[in-house]
Parts: C-alpha cells; sequence; structure tokens
C-alpha cells in the first residue's frame, strides 16, 4: 500500500512537472512570438521614399512618415501632388502595411486605398487609385543626409543666359509656350509646363530674384524635390504654404510683408536636407531640416543630385538673375 502510494506522488510529481514545462513552453514560445511581431512593426517607424505607378505605369514620386506611440500608429503622406498631410487610417500588423490617402485627385470620387507588406527593408504593395484603377508601389527608407563639418563655395554658375531658354526643359514639351524670355527675365506667361534645369547639382547655394504678382503661384524646386514656395494667393492657408515656405513643412520665421509686384531676392542654402532661405536679406528659414520631398517632385530618390525646377502650372511670375554656386565638401 505504501509502495502503491510512493508510485502515485511520482507520477503526480512528474505531471506537475510537465505540465509546469507545457505552460512555460508555451508563454515563452508566445512572448517570443509577441516580440517577433513587435519588431517587425516597429521597423516601419520612420520616413519612407515612395514611387507609385499608376495604370498608365507612370512614376509618381511620394513620402510617407510613421510614427507609433503606446501601439498606436499615426502617418503623414504625401501624395503626387500637394504637402504632406496626416491620413485618417493606418494600420500595421506583422509585416503587412494598410493605409487610406483621402481624395487628392480633382474630380476623384474615391479615397486611395494601399496595401503592402515589408521585407528586407523594402515596401511594396498595391494600392486603388482613382475611381479603383490598380496601381503598384514600392517604398526605400528615406536618407538620413546629414550636413557636413564643412564646406567651402565652388565656383558660382548662371542658370540663365537672359536671351534664350538654353540650359533648360520642360516636363510638359506640348505646354512650353507657357514660358518666354522677355527683358532678360525668364517669365510664366500662362498655366502650363514646368521648367528643368538640364544639369543636376548636389549641395548648393542659390539667388535668384522673384517678381509675383498678386494671386500668382509658383515655387521653386530644389533638386526638383523641396518645394520653396512663391505664391500671393495663399493667405488663407497654413504658415507652411506662404512665401518663402518649404510647402507644407517648413514655415518662413518671421514672415515678412507680402510684396505683390515687387522684385525680391532669394538666397536659399541647401546642404544635405538642411534649409537656410534668406529673403530680401532676412532669415526666414535657418538651416532647418526638410523631412521630405515636396508633391509634384521630380522622383523620390533623395540621395541623388537633382536639378532646379520652376513651378509652371499657374502662371504670371518672373525670375532673373538666377545663380547657383555649388558647394564642396
Amino acid at each position: 500500500m505504501a509502495a502503491m502510494k510512493q508510485i502515485s506522488n511520482c507520477f503526480t510529481k512528474l505531471f506537475r512537472m510537465v505540465f509546469f514545462w507545457l505552460a512555460w513552453s508555451v508563454a515563452s514560445s508566445t512572448a517570443a512570438e509577441q516580440s517577433s511581431q513587435m519588431a517587425r512593426e516597429k521597423a516601419f517607424a520612420g520616413r519612407w521614399d515612395l514611387t507609385i505607378k499608376d495604370g498608365n505605369n507612370n512614376q509618381l514620386p511620394s513620402w510617407l512618415e510613421l510614427k507609433v506611440d503606446q501601439g498606436v500608429w499615426t502617418a503623414n503622406f504625401v501624395g503626387r501632388w500637394g504637402n504632406a498631410r496626416p491620413l485618417p487610417t493606418v494600420v500595421i500588423n506583422g509585416d503587412q502595411i494598410h493605409f487610406v490617402s483621402p481624395k487628392e485627385e480633382e474630380g476623384s470620387k474615391t479615397d486611395l486605398v494601399f496595401d503592402g507588406n515589408l521585407a528586407r527593408m523594402t515596401l511594396t504593395g498595391a494600392a486603388k487609385g482613382p475611381d479603383g484603377v490598380p496601381w503598384t508601389w514600392s517604398g526605400k527608407r528615406a536618407p538620413i543626409l546629414k550636413a557636413p563639418a564643412r564646406f567651402e563655395p565652388g565656383e558660382p554658375i548662371s542658370l540663365f543666359n537672359g536671351h534664350d531658354l538654353a540650359g533648360w526643359r520642360f516636363d510638359n514639351p506640348a505646354k512650353a509656350s507657357s514660358w518666354v524670355v522677355e527683358g532678360g527675365c525668364l517669365v510664366n506667361k500662362s498655366a502650363g509646363s514646368n521648367i528643368i534645369t538640364d544639369r543636376k547639382f548636389q549641395d548648393f547655394e542659390l539667388r535668384v530674384e522673384v517678381n509675383c504678382p498678386s494671386n500668382a503661384n509658383s515655387g521653386i524646386y530644389l533638386l526638383g524635390r523641396y518645394e520653396v514656395q512663391v505664391e500671393d494667393d495663399s493667405i488663407q492657408e497654413p504658415p507652411s504654404h506662404h512665401m518663402g515656405a518649404i510647402y507644407g513643412f517648413l514655415a518662413p520665421v518671421p514672415e515678412p510683408p507680402r510684396r505683390p509686384g515687387v522684385w525680391q531676392t532669394f538666397d536659399i542654402t541647401l546642404v544635405g536636407r538642411f534649409v537656410t532661405v534668406v529673403q530680401n536679406g532676412q532669415t526666414i528659414l535657418s538651416n532647418q531640416e526638410i523631412p521630405g520631398i515636396t508633391g509634384g517632385a521630380v522622383d523620390s530618390d533623395e540621395e541623388l543630385a537633382g536639378p532646379i525646377y520652376f513651378q509652371g502650372d499657374h502662371g504670371g511670375i518672373a525670375f532673373r538673375n538666377i545663380v547657383l554656386t555649388p558647394l564642396k565638401h
């Protein structure tokens, strides 16, 4: 009888050991799986340079910034046009992402819906474009682009000779007639094409004189990606949409008084992704970091050299004395 009781106690102890071992194994496995999933999800956080391909295989440069706070994700998104704006919906689960951009195409009746996954630090996915047209998209981690500790100016380059459009091209040649040369000035007469330098640059100082009439709008795109706003029609919009701002990201401080129809001077320094803007001798942006590209950028390859381009889809603005000085590291 005693022997049977001893055997029973042994089985009870063994059962408890096996039970606790199984429970520990399951808990450890679950914790490891949760930890792995959290690590995969956290890999989404940060800034991403996106390239969207529409139904006609056109490339649409875009940008996405993802942040997480106590498990809640938020996102800022730059579509093909316009400025960075918060998204109403972003869901990340494991290596999958889903986000929605409200109607951004003029005349569109539907939101843009994006679904994708993250693998080897690359985002890829599909989207429903305007009115449900299928798109594809991909994203790469945006480069940090730190400013060098020291640099010195190179030889100044005159980008506009005052006589003709040598050294410039158009993103829409069919509308090239919207730009003319008058009185030594480069003039955007009417809404039409954007005008882009043939040459590409990296870090530089850019001086340009601008005459912006009342209710006119344009922009100076640095590297073809970051827009210094030129306007006299956005007073009701946020300060980051006003004259001298990096459109949608950085507001001018202090904001100079408006001077429609008067020639004004911009001295712009871009090193890495840090910008300084001096308008009419007054610093309005001082070595501030540009988070990402502006809608309408020529591409989203932020690590590469790029052109200078002037926005030409509004009209009525003139430019002159356009001189770029490369900065050597």
